[in-house]
């Protein structure tokens, strides 16, 4: 009995020794000034329970708005909620945000910080939008909701002093890929779009179907995420067979005619491939792109460390830049 324990014991620990010196590899791929502790974490969303865990941590994540942005909430005709934010000094474009989380966690006012720093900074009116989230309420829902707000945005246009002709949809992460979503489905049915800015976006639900690339998607938002999210949000699994449209982005045959695209996104993230040959896609097809890769960065990591971090900072202002260049009349 105690030989057996102790075999049991030594397996235990081999396994753990084992897991380690695997997770210190893929952290040394990381920038150095990247290199945070919580990496260690192997944390994963893969179950309701670990979903309801999340809901309540990153999920009730709140910012607060900074100085010099007038605040607004307001409900969407046949759509949820959404805050506005407008500076005090207007160039006449605006931008529909729409928060990450996988589809399935977030709410907006997660991003009250980075909504009103972009409405100061680049003179736009931000409208950070909330919509339905899986599995709950599995696709359409989500961008029912938020072709609801951009509908709304265009018909309060002159009251926002915006031009409706300078009107961007942006977001990241599972945001970004709904904002790519709602740029083709606004281009479909005759909405203006002028800009889509996305960040680290997920496009393609077909990512859960390949064999993954070595060294990426092992940080913060992992492959067993990715698929228990794409399952949720589709209602179910993902296959290789999609037929409904906007539904994975990524699938859209024809790109042509669609807003000119701002793309960034990590060499570690697992979205990384995806995004990348959607940027080719989107080029191949005559719209405008600009796609920045940016090395050693782990999905999101901008998120928490863009005010203490170069790299990131620089990331971050160059998402601002886009969109300043795009609808604004000046970057930060």
């Amino acid at each position: 009995m105690t030989t057996t324990r102790s075999a049991v014991a030594l397996g235990v620990l081999a396994g753990l020794t084992a897991a380690v010196v695997r997770r210190a590899r893929t952290i040394s791929a990381v920038a150095p000034e990247l290199r945070q502790p919580d990496l260690w974490l192997p944390l994963s969303i893969g179950s309701r329970l670990e979903l309801a865990v999340g809901r309540r941590t990153f999920g009730a994540r709140v910012t607060e708005p900074v100085a010099g942005v007038t605040v607004t909430r307001s409900d969407v005709p046949g759509g949820q909620d959404v805050f506005g934010y407008e500076p005090a000094e207007r160039t006449g474009g605006a931008l529909l945000w729409i928060h990450g989380g996988g589809t399935v966690l977030g709410r907006p006012e997660g991003d009250s910080e980075l909504c009103s720093r972009m409405a100061r900074d680049l003179g736009i009116v931000v409208v950070n939008a909330r919509y339905r989230l899986a599995p709950e309420h599995p696709f359409p829902a989500a961008l029912d909701d938020l072709l609801a707000a951009l509908r709304d945005l265009h018909a309060r246009a002159a009251e926002l002093g915006v031009d409706p002709a300078r009107i961007a949809v942006g977001g990241a992460s599972a945001g970004g890929g709904l904002a790519a979503a709602v740029a083709q489905r606004a281009t479909d049915e005759g909405v203006p779009v002028a800009f889509q800015l996305l960040v680290h976006p997920m496009l393609d639900d077909r990512t859960v179907l390949r064999r993954g690339t070595p060294g990426r998607g092992r940080l913060v938002w992992t492959p067993r995420s990715n698929r228990w999210a794409w399952t949720a949000y589709l209602g179910h699994e993902p296959r290789a067979d999609e037929r409904r449209p906007y539904a994975a982005p990524a699938r859209r045959l024809d790109l042509s005619g669609l807003p000119p695209a701002w793309i960034g996104v990590g060499d570690l993230d697992l979205f990384h491939d995806e995004d990348v040959a959607y940027a080719r896609r989107l080029e191949a097809a005559g719209v405008p792109v600009d796609l920045h890769v940016e090395r050693g960065m782990y999905h999101a990591a901008e998120l928490e460390l863009q005010t203490t971090v170069a790299s990131m900072k620089a990331f971050q202002q160059r998402v601002f830049a886009a969109l300043g260049a795009a609808v604004g009349s000046r970057a930060a």
